[in-house]
């Protein structure tokens, strides 16, 4: 890697190497600080959808190979453009709204050098409207890092899922938490919140799901409950219930788009 981790040796040149591949869109704000975090591997990936504002500008100066994809396909194509350009034994995906802690970068580091072939799941700690919030419980494992060759391709609109190839693999959970920078503004929520009720409902949709006001209702009441009592959400502030509120309005309009925006999510599901 490019600099060794405090209390890692010093690699040789046949030692496994390290690919981390972030996708962006109109990222200025945050790529910096994600980049930074990424600096202890051996090649960073950044693929770009079309970005209007200097992300690939400074993703550029900051040593990271930037190819762009302006014409927008959905999630798992982007991820498998980074595939297309990555050289490491080991691949871990990072979004540009994502930063790897020491600790985490620690563990990173071990798996490469023990050299399986499995699959490593990440949790998140949410940074939401300017306050982590530690004291709400995680919700399950992401898978993120893979040994790049048994990776077959990704699928799938949004939450995306990595096909391999072969027989199946051990799962592992990192102890360390992925910082997720989430939710920084009402205003980026609003947006991210039209982005994946669309992209959500045209996958529900292309699985033949049907939707409604009652149904979004019921959804929503059942994701909030989950997150702000039982996940422990409340005990986070004004920050705590804005996240997830911000999560219920999405399953409601998920499943309300599906029965009102038919025409809308076939034409998002034959770009994805």
């Amino acid at each position: 890697m490019n600099q060794p981790l405090p209390g890692q040796p010093e690699k040789n040149a046949a030692s496994p190497k390290l690919t981390i591949g972030i996708l962006t869109l109109n990222e200025e704000k945050r790529i910096a600080n994600c980049i930074a975090s990424a600096k202890f591997a051996d090649q960073i990936i950044v693929v770009d959808s079309g970005s209007k504002d200097r992300t690939c500008e400074i993703a550029a100066a900051l040593g990271a190979e930037v190819h762009a994809y302006p014409q927008w396909q959905g999630f798992a194509v982007q991820r498998n453009r980074v595939l297309q350009h990555a050289k490491g034994d080991y691949i871990f995906f990072l979004d540009a709204d994502e930063e790897i802690p020491p600790a985490l970068q620690q563990e990173i580091a071990a798996v490469v050098a023990a050299g399986k072939d499995e699959i490593w799941e990440v949790q998140w700690n949410q940074v939401a409207f300017g306050r982590p919030l530690t004291l709400m419980k995680s919700t399950g494992g992401i898978q993120r890092m893979f040994r790049t060759g048994s990776i077959r391709e990704f699928t799938g609109l949004v939450h995306e899922h990595a096909d391999m190839h072969g027989d199946s693999r051990a799962v592992h959970l990192f102890r360390a938490r992925l910082l997720h920078y989430s939710r920084e503004s009402i205003y980026s929520s609003l947006n991210k919140l039209a982005q994946y009720v669309q992209l959500g409902a045209a996958k529900r949709a292309q699985a033949g799901k049907k939707g409604g006001v009652l149904r979004g209702m019921a959804s929503a009441l059942a994701i909030f409950l989950k997150l702000y009592v039982f996940r422990r959400g409340f005990l986070c502030g004004a920050a705590g219930f804005l996240f997830c509120f911000f999560i219920a309005l999405e399953c409601f309009f998920r499943h309300t788009a599906i029965k009102y925006d038919a025409g809308r999510l076939e034409q998002a599901a034959m770009r994805g």
